[in-house]
């Protein structure tokens, strides 16, 4: 039985010699103007048509409470600078209620507002 010749891997088969100019690149088809993925969607990016009513996030109040028996605590934080922590349902709610009257009282968020 005589075995079959082992097949050449990939490979080319002589390297040149001598620098050899590569092949021109075929010339890009225009037509107009850019399309997207589907035709008729332009690629240019267009701006947010959900540009908001202009509020924006200025401080918050987080409270957990955690399953039975557990304390709950709470955290107060503006971006006037006050942040405020509190543990144990007294002090929670004192929190609370004082979260609500900084409201109030906040230079960012009484800025845009004129006395009467």
């Amino acid at each position: 039985m005589t075995t079959a010749p082992n097949p050449r891997l990939k490979s080319l088969p002589v390297t040149p010699n001598s620098p050899q100019a590569a092949n021109p690149a075929a010339a890009a088809v225009t037509g107009g103007v850019p399309k997207g993925v589907a035709e008729g969607v332009p690629v240019a990016v267009r701006p947010d048509p959900q540009g908001g009513d202009g509020r924006r996030v200025v401080g918050f109040l987080r409270i957990s409470a955690p399953g039975r028996n557990a304390r709950p605590a709470a955290e107060s934080f503006c971006f006037c600078g006050r942040h405020e922590t509190a543990r144990g349902q007294a002090r929670v709610l004192a929190l609370i209620a004082d979260h609500s009257a900084h409201r109030a009282t906040c230079p960012i968020q009484t800025e845009g507002r004129t006395a009467a």
